[in-house]
């Protein structure tokens, strides 16, 4: 028996996304940037998101070169799902085209700050590059990762999109905004993210609410298993990842690190990705409302199964 339901639009709340949009819109060089460089002096990610505090044997420069290494990944991970995100968002805003005029501003204005945030992580990586030692590689493709995301279910799509999207607001609010040691050119590149990013979230909990209203229960099952084959491929991107940077870390920090030291570094690293890319979201409260009332009990344990051995937790 087929649990399709009829969506109707929430315009008023697609309008409030316009509002703000227009309130908070800002341009790269003249708010953001405004001719600054990053401070290499200063950390980049804070310690509850590097975990470099789990590191005793590195002195406070080794550390804040650490913060750096992962921060430069964070950047080019945050360019490497809007390359998706923008281009799944594209596809959707067709389904408002011919109908609710208020849904489809919303959703293109959606996809030009996408596009803007790519050109300002492009930009971050070569500003960074320019002042860190050699050697530093960001391995996934985004063409090609966002080619094998958007190959999965739309519903499947739309969870991974708002997770990131929560998890990204989540950082800013728990970790960055809240330590006065981290470089300032840094912290106002996420807090001018987090101002657009608040009200994708918004719009990719509509999309996705309304794309599961559209689909049968077969459709959902089949929903949650690609979900699932999503959030292993993160992890699988995030375990190449942190095994290349805790490498260069180790070859870049100017002192023979020790075996110990150096298997202790890629499972710090690892542990922190996991946690910056996979569990902070998937734990997310608001995550969780959104995502509980569309699955059943047994897709709800597939999918706490499937996380167990990366969040090492329950995520009820």
């Amino acid at each position: 028996m087929s649990n399709v339901t009829e969506f109707v639009t929430d315009t008023r709340r697609y309008a409030k996304c316009i509002e703000v949009s227009k309130r908070v819109r800002w341009d790269i060089d003249r708010d953001l940037l405004r001719g600054r460089a990053f401070d290499f002096s200063k950390k980049f990610l804070p310690d509850g998101l590097s975990k470099a505090e789990q590191l005793p044997f590195l002195s406070a420069d080794e550390k804040r070169l650490y913060s750096q290494v992962q921060g430069r990944t964070y950047a080019n991970m945050f360019a490497l799902v809007e390359r998706f995100i923008g281009a799944k968002v594209l596809e959707l805003s067709r389904d408002h085209a011919l109908g609710d005029q208020v849904a489809f501003e919303a959703m293109v204005r959606l996809t030009d700050e996408e596009l803007k945030h790519q050109e300002l992580f492009r930009r971050l990586e070569r500003m960074i590059g320019a002042h860190m030692p050699a050697g530093y590689t960001f391995l996934p493709e985004p063409n090609h990762v966002a080619t094998a995301v958007l190959a999965a279910s739309t519903w499947a799509v739309l969870a991974l999109t708002c997770d990131i999207e929560l998890f990204s607001q989540a950082h800013y609010r728990s970790s960055i905004e809240p330590d006065g040691n981290i470089d300032p050119l840094w912290k106002d590149v996420f807090l001018f993210h987090w101002r657009e990013e608040s009200q994708h979230a918004i719009l990719d909990e509509l999309e996705w609410q309304r794309e599961d209203a559209r689909i049968d229960e077969q459709q959902r099952d089949r929903a949650v298993d690609d979900l699932i084959g999503l959030v292993g491929a993160v992890d699988g991107i995030v375990q190449m990842q942190a095994k290349a940077d805790a490498a260069y870390f180790a070859r870049s920090v100017g002192r023979q690190l020790s075996d110990t030291e150096v298997e202790g570094t890629h499972r710090t690293t690892l542990a922190a990705y996991r946690w910056q890319y996979i569990s902070s979201g998937v734990q997310d409260e608001r995550f969780l409302g959104i995502l509980g009332p569309m699955i059943n009990a047994d897709q709800g344990a597939r999918i706490q199964s499937a996380l167990a051995p990366i969040v090492g937790g329950s995520v009820n």
